[in-house]
């Protein structure tokens, strides 16, 4: 992430797991990916019940569509997540935590929802990247 600058100023919490502010210089390429959930090339529900199986493939749809554009996890500078109510939260982050471990995290926005457009899935996730060419 040449150029961009994530910053965890003094006076917010800090935290290993996200930055506070993403500073994205001009002339840079900025990617953004719609919602994403747990679903194969053919639409269909992968993961059954399971948040955590769910939150991998999620993720993994993610990176396909990061790559479709030229991008990687490390040009991410903001994921937002969005967990159906009531689900395991540690369990779905658990699985994902490996996946998205950066010494310099991106900004994370994460929300509980009643429901998502895909019957039956438990997390959607999206990211803004942005890649300096």
């Amino acid at each position: 992430m040449d150029n961009i600058q994530l910053l965890r100023p003094d006076g917010l919490i800090f935290s290993p797991a996200f930055s506070h502010v993403a500073v994205v210089p001009p002339g840079a390429t900025t990617i953004y990916v719609g919602g994403q959930d747990s679903v194969d090339a053919d639409g269909s529900l992968v993961g059954g019940d399971d948040v955590a199986a769910q939150s991998v493939r999620a993720v993994e749809n993610v990176r396909t569509a990061l790559a479709a554009a030229g991008a990687t996890f490390a040009d991410v500078v903001q994921w937002t997540v969005l967990f159906v109510d009531g689900v395991d939260l540690a369990a779905a982050y658990g699985a994902i935590a490996p996946l998205l471990a950066s010494d310099e995290p991106p900004l994370v926005i994460a929300a509980r929802v009643a429901g998502l457009g895909v019957p039956g899935a438990l997390i959607e996730v999206s990211a803004i990247a942005a890649v300096v060419r």
